[in-house]
C-alpha cells in the first residue's frame, strides 16, 4: 500500500507560504494611519451634521397639529436615504483601536436619526389613524439630544483629526 510522502516541517513552511501568497499576487493596501482615520470619519461627521437642520424640519413637521402636508413624505424619505448613506460611508470607514470606537459611536447616532425619521413618518402618514397614535405624533419635536451628542462627537474628532490644533493645544 503506497504511502503519503512525509514532508518535514522546513519543507512545508514554504510551500503553505506559495500558497498563501501567491507570486505576483496583490497585496492589501496598508491601513491608513490614524490621523487619516480621524479625518475621513471627521469629513463624514461634518455632512451628518449639516444634515441634522433640514432632518430636525422635517422630523418636527411630523409633530405638527393639523393634517401632514403630502410633500413632508416626500422631505422625509429624501432625508432617510441621506442618513442611510451615511451609515454606508461610517460602516466602510477603515478604523482600528480607539478610532473604531468612535465610528461605532457616530453610526449608532446616525442610525438613530434614521430610525427618528422612519418612525415620524410612520405617525405622521398612518393608514389607521386613532387617538393613540395622533398624541404621539404630536408629541414629536425635532431630534433631541442625540442630535447635540452627534455635534459633540463631530467637534472633538475634528479637533483631534487636526495635528496643528493639537500642536498649539500642547500635550
Amino acid at each position: 500500500m503506497p504511502t503519503a510522502p512525509t514532508l518535514r516541517g522546513s519543507a512545508l513552511l514554504p510551500r503553505l507560504a506559495r500558497v498563501v501568497h501567491w507570486p505576483g499576487r496583490r497585496r492589501p493596501p496598508p491601513r491608513p494611519d490614524r490621523t487619516t482615520q480621524l479625518t475621513g470619519l471627521a469629513e463624514v461627521l461634518a455632512e451628518a451634521v449639516a444634515e441634522q437642520v433640514p432632518t430636525d424640519l422635517v422630523v418636527a413637521g411630523c409633530g405638527e397639529p393639523g393634517p401632514v402636508p403630502g410633500a413632508l413624505a416626500r422631505a422625509t424619505g429624501l432625508q432617510a436615504v441621506r442618513w442611510s448613506r451615511l451609515a454606508t460611508r461610517l460602516r466602510d470607514l477603515p478604523a482600528d483601536g480607539d478610532v473604531a470606537g468612535l465610528r461605532e459611536h457616530a453610526l449608532r447616532l446616525v442610525l438613530y436619526h434614521e430610525w427618528m425619521l422612519r418612525h415620524s413618518a410612520d405617525l405622521a402618514f398612518t393608514s389607521h389613524p386613532d387617538a393613540r397614535t395622533e398624541q404621539a405624533r404630536l408629541r414629536i419635536n425635532g431630534l433631541g439630544a442625540p442630535a447635540d451628542r452627534l455635534r459633540e462627537l463631530y467637534l472633538m474628532v475634528r479637533a483631534e483629526s487636526d495635528p496643528t490644533r493639537r500642536e498649539r493645544a500642547g500635550p
